[in-house]
């Protein structure tokens, strides 16, 4: 089965089958919504995320945030709270980019030859 158009909805969520988008924010979910709305405290957030929740790019928004230590909003569906968090649990990670990306193309690969990989947070 081919894949869909880079950015169709039907490439899926976090952008599965697109391979990685590097000008990425003219296709994120967001680009339309008041920044404000992305750029809040407590419930809010969640509102927030959730705009995030079928962003065909929002590996790549995450990437760029964690990699450029981004200290306010939403981005990637992850608060400040939790980009910090991440960042805590990992700190000889010297390119989200570089991991994700892998990590996303081992995914694709797999599901490609039928060989579902277990535990693929542990991967990296």
């Amino acid at each position: 089965m081919p894949l869909p158009p880079w950015g169709s909805p039907e490439s899926g969520e976090d952008g599965a089958g697109m391979g990685w988008v590097d000008d990425w924010s003219a296709q994120a979910a967001c680009r339309t919504s008041d920044p404000d709305e992305l750029f809040v405290q407590g419930a809010a957030q969640n509102r927030a995320k959730a705009v995030c929740s079928g962003c065909p790019v929002r590996t790549e928004c995450l990437a760029d945030a964690l990699d450029n230590r981004v200290e306010f909003g939403v981005w990637g569906g992850m608060t400040e709270r939790e980009r910090r968090a991440l960042l805590r649990r990992r700190p000889t990670v010297g390119s989200w980019r570089r991991l994700l990306e892998t990590a996303r193309t081992e995914y694709e690969e797999s599901l490609a030859t039928g060989v579902v990989l277990r535990d693929y947070a542990q991967a990296g």
